[in-house]
């Protein structure tokens, strides 16, 4: 094991997560927060509510020489709420009953009641919930949020924080957790985790691929020695690299590398999302839209970003003939000479979205998203783009974007955002 290298491993019970009922939102979030201090996880398992499945999860992240493990669900009142009593018996500490704790949830119970004039057999519930205030001997037990309290257990060579299901109670517990003189003794063993976020358009993973192989055989960087990964989200390359405080200069001839081999391409270097860039390059201006196949996801997109108001006007969203005539003033000699999906109707359309509202910058997106609609000349995916300034200057695109109908238009969105972009950098 290298020195100042903290591993840890996340079991995420809930068959409710395995069915796909719901979606795992606290494996991602803990290994994030892991990440912030410096841990390195190695594992998130998702188990169902099977005693034997998550003794089989924690026996693995043991063998695997885990130094904290992490699990989150099945601390609730019902008979399949097992996971204090089956790491406890992971950690060979038998279960005692916390009389401070059976208190605090009796009066939560109690304010419950209160709060909803809600009646309640007192013993009944309590009866019932005295099993979440049994904890094993020798851990610590962290006030709920709930009615669920969590815990830190120290299991011989290791630590495991056991944590409630809900988001809502477990992300305001999570910091009594590491205030445990237990985790605290793991996590100062730790070195400081560094990361960077590359984002790129326009590039294929593959391409990727090659330049990190050329880095490392024509530039003499030991790219292993640092942890780098690549991913296609949302029509855009990202790009992780983490690495600690021996290995910032591989890191950074990594990133260096990357960068000079796809300048083009390469958009952002701190991890700033491409809607955040066009806010800030959007300032002082006054944006209008024009959307066909896109339906308005451009505009939910640029009104995601908080302060839109300050330079967003509105999006004519025109499907038809009709409504790109009387809305945005597209000739109809121009739609039925070109068609609705043409970069001459882009243009009339982007022109159009200027006089409509007042702005000073437009873009348009006209095209098809299938499934049916294609032409010889014109296939599912084609999509016409035009940004334009009031000026005058302009860019126009046309596209085929891969895809389904979902994607089409999703990406859609994405290359008008670069578009703009691109107009007022």
């Amino acid at each position: 094991m290298k020195a100042g290298v903290v591993r840890a491993g996340i079991v995420v019970t809930g068959t409710e997560v395995i069915t796909g009922r719901i979606a795992d939102a606290n494996g991602p979030w803990i290994s994030e927060r892991l990440a912030e201090l410096g841990v390195e996880v190695a594992q998130i398992i998702v188990v169902a509510d099977r005693p034997d499945d998550l003794e089989h999860a924690l026996r693995f992240l043991a063998a695997e020489e885990m130094d904290l493990i992490v699990t989150s669900g099945g601390l609730g009142p019902t008979a399949d709420d097992l996971t204090a009593e089956i790491v406890g018996r992971f950690a060979g500490r038998p279960l005692r009953l916390d009389a401070d704790m059976e208190a605090q949830i009796r009066e939560i119970l109690h304010r419950f009641a209160r709060n909803r004039s809600f009646k309640f057999d007192e013993e009944a519930v309590m009866e019932s919930n005295r099993k979440q205030a049994m904890v094993p001997e020798g851990a610590v037990a962290l006030d709920p949020v709930g009615t669920a309290p969590g815990l830190v257990v120290p299991a011989g060579e290791r630590v495991v924080i056991v944590m409630p299901g809900p988001p809502r109670e477990l992300r305001p517990m999570w910091p009594r957790a590491l205030e445990t003189d237990a985790v605290r003794a793991v996590l100062a063993r730790a070195t400081p985790l560094h990361g960077l976020t590359m984002r790129m358009f326009g590039v294929p993973e593959s391409e990727i691929a090659k330049s990190l192989r050329e880095i490392e055989d024509d530039d003499g960087v030991d790219v292993d020695a640092v942890e780098i990964t690549t991913c296609l989200r949302r029509g855009e390359i990202e790009i992780d690299v983490r690495w600690r405080e021996e290995t910032e200069a591989t890191a950074m001839a990594v990133r260096d590398g990357l960068r000079r081999r796809h300048e083009r391409e390469t958009f952002s270097l701190d991890g700033e999302t491409i809607d955040q860039q066009v806010a800030k390059l959007l300032a002082g201006h006054r944006l209008g839209l024009a959307e066909s196949c896109s339906g308005g996801l451009l505009a939910a997109r640029i009104t995601n970003v908080p302060g839109a108001s300050d330079y967003f006007a509105g999006s004519a969203v025109t499907y038809s003939y009709e409504a790109k005539e009387e809305l945005l003033g597209v000739p109809k000699a121009l739609l039925e000479k070109y068609g609705a999906v043409s970069p001459e109707c882009a243009e009339a359309m982007a022109t159009g979205a200027l006089k409509a509202f007042d702005a000073d910058v437009a873009v348009s997106v006209t095209g098809i998203a299938g499934p049916g609609g294609a032409l010889p000349d014109k296939p599912v995916g084609y999509v016409c783009f035009n940004a334009i300034l009031a000026d005058g200057t302009s860019i126009a695109r046309a596209p085929v974007i891969p895809g389904d109908r979902a994607d089409i238009r999703e990406r859609s969105g994405l290359v008008a955002m670069h578009l703009l972009r691109d107009l007022l950098s």
